[in-house]
């Protein structure tokens, strides 16, 4: 590994910390499909961070494909941070030796932007993290030049507010879309050196940009929000960008091959964005609007080059809703033509249970046979039909009856408890659920002597802005814990087995997820007290993150388990994600009196998004 801001005695410091790390993989760089360029040759460096473990952020869809963008541009070169382990903090801390890009191995502080993509909001502390061990400052007010400029995107980005005082600016939507626009206006700014508020001004000029330090919050003497109003002429509403036409969309011919197992390894091509079912709890759902969709060919030639160019033996099929791809059918029956002789296997993610058939599942298990994954979200169907699921019984049922007929006899079924007007009979019915389903193998499988294997996974309902549970109150951490506990205790059936997710991170993930601006500084405490990778149970401190919201003077309570007026101002209206106000209000009512909306496929629920495509029709 070559280090260029030092001399030998660094390469023998890092080669002593390697061989005391784990996973020393994760550090060295160097993998197939990794971009190297001149550094006296490009003009803006990029720092492309994600704030998790290598193994994570290598998995990440989004980032592989802004990876290659940038560095297809002739002056740019991209290069990827990931947060090191523990052990490697430790080492890299008493080593002296600052977080460094996995291309060149030059520290943060060499670089001019600093990107972070905000998948979850329990990974805000390692982006604290992460600009401290490479050296630069964590808030926004310090850093006064325009270089190490802090830019993060990603679905945590529709409520921006929490990390205000840390980022200097937030690109809202299709990355694609916006990032070269956004860097050559930096790359002029370097040239004709801008300060950093007058870049700062420029920026927020261009749609999908959000500049925190530009606009002024107002509160009401309950802590709810009065106003957000713009200053030097910022926008008033930052409306996100989208790719309309995904066939000319920038997609990589090739990836980054990871030389350690990673989470998701394996090749990956997206059908489409958005999704037309309207989940009511979905934020993607709402956030990733209006449905687009690329054609076959166009799929089929990117799925050959990703292939021949990474060296995967897996292919998977990527986006909200797999099943409701126009011609799913007609299209992984041209991939298995490509894929079956070359003992490549297919991935259907995120299939419906109501979209699945006995002709799909036979194709797709020619090469390799994997357990199948369903999302009924809630045990009956009067709750399914206040979330929008839109999922019978029959339906799942019959999924798995073909399924089990297949030779299936691994089945996972995903639900969530603490919906809003959830009773004790919903969560009986997660059981009867089960029960019914391994009941159905019993009656369809062709060997009974493999037995079946029934997996329920119950998460804690988060409401997320941007939705229409938006408003809603999330269940206390006694309410959850009360919940499980009955879960537990009922969920003892043969062939069933039970999973939970921890309550305390689901409950610090609502108060985070509808934050406003002043949660900066509990956020800023947390870190500095020792918070970091809090989405990993070993780590995860609950009791430390409630002293530091208490010690800054906010109630958690506040954020998360406060039922909230129609009529409330929250602090990411000004953050436009394409899906009206009005629109989710209307999905909210719908929802207290359990009735469904049909999907965008089958009637247009005006829900606004189409005023983002030329034309303002939706492609559906």
């Amino acid at each position: 590994m070559y280090f260029a801001w030092e001399e030998n005695i660094l390469h023998k410091k890092m080669e002593a910390i390697l061989s005391r790390v784990q996973k020393p993989a994760r550090y060295v760089g160097g993998e197939w499909g990794s971009v190297m360029k001149n550094r006296e040759e490009v003009d803006l460096r990029f720092a492309f961070c994600f704030p998790d473990v290598y193994e994570v952020g290598m998995s990440h869809l989004g980032s592989r494909i802004l990876y290659g963008l940038l560095n297809d541009q002739p002056g740019v070169w991209c290069e990827r941070v990931c947060a090191p382990w523990v052990d490697m903090e430790d080492e890299l801390r008493s080593a002296g030796i600052p977080l460094y890009a996995l291309e060149s191995g030059d520290p943060l502080h060499l670089f001019d932007i600093i990107g972070f993509t905000l998948q979850y909001e329990l990974s805000f502390t390692n982006i604290l993290n992460m600009l401290d061990l490479g050296g630069i400052p964590v808030l926004a007010a310090e850093r006064k030049a325009l270089s190490h400029l802090v830019v993060c995107g990603g679905p945590c980005a529709y409520n921006p507010e929490p990390l205000a005082d840390f980022v200097d600016v937030f690109l809202i939507g299709d990355g694609e879309e916006v990032m070269l626009e956004f860097t050559d206006l930096y790359r002029q700014a370097k040239r004709e050196s801008w300060d950093k508020p007058r870049f700062l001004r420029q920026a927020a000029g261009i749609p999908g940009v959000y500049v925190p330090a530009l606009y002024e919050v107002r509160y009401h003497e309950d802590g709810t929000v009065e106003s957000v109003a713009p200053i030097d002429g910022a926008p008033a509403k930052v409306q996100k960008r989208i790719v309309e036409d995904l066939d000319t969309m920038y997609y990589p011919e090739s990836f980054v091959v990871p030389s350690t197992d990673i989470v998701f390894d394996r090749a990956m091509v997206e059908l489409f964005r958005g999704c037309p079912r309207g989940c009511r709890f979905c934020q993607a759902g709402h956030t990733y609007r209006p449905l687009r969709s690329k054609s076959k060919e166009v799929l089929q030639k990117q799925a050959e080059a990703v292939l021949k160019n990474s060296g995967y033996e897996e292919i998977s099929l990527s986006s909200l809703s797999t099943s409701d791809y126009g011609d799913l059918s007609g299209l992984t029956s041209t991939m298995l033509d490509y894929c079956e002789p070359r003992h490549i296997s297919l991935s259907l993610p995120s299939l419906r249970a109501d979209s699945f058939n006995a002709e799909l599942m036979e194709r797709v298990q020619k090469v390799r046979k994997s357990g199948l994954t369903f999302a009924p979200e809630a045990g009956s169907k009067r709750l399914r039909d206040v979330i929008n699921k839109n999922l019978e019984e029959d339906d799942l049922l019959s999924a798995c009856a073909i399924a089990f007929r297949g030779g299936w006899n691994n089945i996972k079924l995903y639900f969530m408890m603490g919906l809003p007007t959830e009773t004790t009979e919903d969560l009986d019915g997660i059981l009867e659920t089960c029960k019914k389903v391994a009941f159905c193998w019993k009656e369809n499988t062709q060997n009974r002597a493999r037995g079946v294997r029934v997996t329920a996974s119950a998460s804690c309902f988060v409401p997320k802005p941007q939705t229409p549970f938006q408003w809603d109150a999330q269940d206390t951490l006694d309410m959850l814990r009360e919940k499980q506990a009955y879960m537990k205790k009922i969920m003892k059936t043969k062939n069933v087995t039970y999973n939970w997710h921890d309550a305390e991170t689901s409950v610090l993930e609502g108060v985070i997820a509808r934050g406003d601006r002043r949660q900066g500084k509990a956020i800023y405490l947390a870190w500095q007290r020792g918070c970091k990778f809090d989405g990993w149970d070993q780590f995860f401190d609950y009791e430390k993150w409630m002293q530091a919201f208490a010690d800054c003077g906010l109630d958690p309570a506040f954020y998360a388990s406060r039922q909230r007026p129609l009529t409330e101002v929250f602090p990411w209206d000004h953050i436009g994600c394409g899906t009206d106000k009005e629109h989710l209000k209307r999905e909210w009512e719908r929802s207290r009196e359990a009735v469904p909306t049909v999907d965008c496929m089958q009637k247009c629920a005006g829900c606004g998004a189409s005023a983002l495509l030329k034309g303002g029709r939706c492609h559906v």
